[in-house]
């Protein structure tokens, strides 16, 4: 068995506490919304702590049907997170399991850096290169992406308002329309910044 690793970084307008919630601690709450694939998060092992399973479950037009997560590591003050894929359609003949760390850290304006390495750990004797995982990578990637500007359109947490939906054509479209709703109603203190993230 080989461990075939890769980092990946992602900026955000959205803080790391934020963040931190909506991907680990309440990801029940905000994924659904986020991704049209997604059909719930649910803890079906422990109390969602280190050692608690949680399974992803999809949509029939995905690729994936489910996923389950072990937590291995939770910090609530440094927001560091790792957990790892230990049963579903993501793993192949190719690959064992799948390790995660994502840390959370501050950027200095306000935002996010979102630091996420990746572990493979192959069967036998596969070698995996960056290509092989591209496009779960950018998949995981986008949802990370798609989770930090629905929080950015929702800065108030009021997560239940709407569902986020993308439009192929110009994917910035409902994004800032949500804002522009909260904006005129005046939930929002710092239109400026939400304006051009």
């Amino acid at each position: 068995m080989g461990v075939f690793s890769f980092v990946h970084e992602l900026k955000t307008h959205v803080s790391p506490k934020r963040l931190f919630k909506a991907l680990i601690t309440d990801p029940h709450e905000v994924l659904p919304k986020v991704s049209p694939t997604i059909k719930s998060v649910e803890t079906v092992q422990g109390d969602g702590g280190v050692g608690s399973i949680k399974k992803t479950n999809f949509s029939d037009d995905s690729p994936f049907k489910t996923l389950k997560n072990r937590v291995d590591f939770i910090d609530t003050v440094n927001y560091v997170s790792k957990f790892t894929l230990i049963e579903g359609d993501a793993l192949d003949d190719k690959v064992e399991k799948i390790c995660y760390e994502l840390k959370f850290e501050d950027s200095k304006d306000g935002g996010c850096v979102l630091k996420i390495k990746s572990d493979y750990h192959t069967k036998g004797d596969v070698v995996l290169k960056e290509e092989d995982i591209k496009a779960g990578q950018d998949q995981a990637l986008g949802l990370y992406k798609a989770c930090a500007e629905y929080l950015v359109a929702h800065p108030h947490g009021r997560s239940s308002d709407c569902k986020f939906t993308q439009d192929a054509e110009n994917p910035d479209t409902a994004r800032v329309s949500h804002v522009k709703i909260y904006a005129q109603s005046g939930r929002c203190t710092n239109w400026n910044k939400l304006k051009n993230a």
